[in-house]
């Protein structure tokens, strides 16, 4: 396993009191450096290019955002440059395609993790929004389908839907998009119902889970909808989205997961990753606004990357687990027609 990260992340620096704060890749370098004690190797990002961002933005919105390099721009009421914002974006994205390139080109433990900010999944084609400039998950995707990888699949479980990645993707049945997030929250997105368009329809797998759910609520969801759909898609790589705002600590939502959860649901990736697409996985981060619970649940994900048999350990909830059953079934009944779940 490989770890991509550069310290270049704390540059982007939005306005004091903004949750999207460089402090975040502070966390990030902190996971870093223990991994590269431990003897691992942690690469440093090349920028993505021109080509490879025009895959999945326009070019209009690409000039927007180069416009801002040296500015401190309001894109909208959330979502901020600073001077060494562009450069910084353009290396989260190119962060992951590297992560893309090494899954591809690894035969022994394919997986990287890349450990960046800005995060991207709200970024529309021709919109940023919700703290993301570019789409580097998207970026991602589209640059594996150019290196010929036939199907893939992205596994969001940041807690707020990845509306840029779904619309980014709607329509391309070589792309299933399977997101667990909060419902209804930011950014209004992500029914049960929104299944794709046209030729994409079935590829995209929302489940939306009320406020409040607890880890045995996402054990439930991952189980009934997310790994099923994943192993029936066959994909030859998978990439996720791995945002932490859905940990009990976090301060822009409202789900009680802890640290071992996300543990748990990368496990479960990993497990269908090793046998659809000979382990291939590419794990890029999105949110996670607690520090503390940032930095923790990283670890949960290397340490789980890191074990031997990457069996998924789910802790022990208490509470009464409900929201995930019914956003199951809501999903389920939406997808009926296209999945066997």
């Amino acid at each position: 396993m490989i770890l991509i990260h550069s310290d270049r992340f704390a540059e982007h620096t939005p306005p004091p009191g903004h949750p999207e704060r460089p402090e975040r890749a502070e966390a990030m370098a902190a996971i870093a450096a223990r991994w590269r004690e431990r003897g691992g190797t942690v690469a440093s990002p090349s920028p993505a290019t021109h080509e490879q961002l025009a895959r999945v933005h326009g070019l209009d919105y690409i000039r927007l955002i180069a416009g801002t390099a040296g500015r401190a721009v309001a894109l909208d009421p959330d979502t901020y440059t600073s001077p060494e914002s562009y450069d910084v974006a353009l290396l989260a994205a190119g962060a992951a395609v590297d992560a893309v390139e090494y899954a591809i080109a690894t035969n022994a433990d394919p997986v990287a993790l890349a450990l960046v900010r800005p995060p991207g999944h709200h970024a529309e084609r021709d919109r940023a929004m919700g703290f993301c400039l570019f789409n580097s998950v998207a970026v991602a995707a589209a640059h594996a389908r150019a290196r010929g990888i036939e199907r893939i699949a992205i596994v969001d479980y940041d807690v707020h839907h990845g509306n840029g990645t779904q619309h980014i993707f709607e329509r391309d049945a070589h792309v299933l998009y399977v997101s667990t997030h909060q419902f209804p929250y930011y950014p209004g997105t992500g029914a049960a119902d929104e299944i794709g368009e046209g030729e994409g329809r079935g590829f995209t797998v929302n489940v939306p889970i009320e406020a409040g759910a607890l880890d045995e609520d996402y054990r439930i969801a991952f189980t009934d909808v997310v790994i099923p759909a994943v192993r029936q898609f066959g994909p030859g790589l998978i990439i996720v989205s791995a945002g932490f705002d859905a940990h009990e600590r976090d301060p822009l939502a409202g789900m009680r997961l802890t640290t071992p959860a996300f543990g748990a649901m990368t496990a479960e990736l990993r497990a269908v990753a090793n046998d659809s697409c000979g382990g291939r996985m590419a794990i890029v981060t999105e949110g996670g606004y607690d520090l503390q619970a940032l930095g923790a649940s990283l670890d949960a994900v290397v340490q789980t990357l890191a074990a031997a048999d990457g069996t998924a350990r789910w802790p022990d909830g208490g509470g009464r687990p409900g929201r995930g059953g019914a956003a199951a079934a809501a999903t389920r009944a939406a997808l009926s027609s296209y999945w066997k779940l």
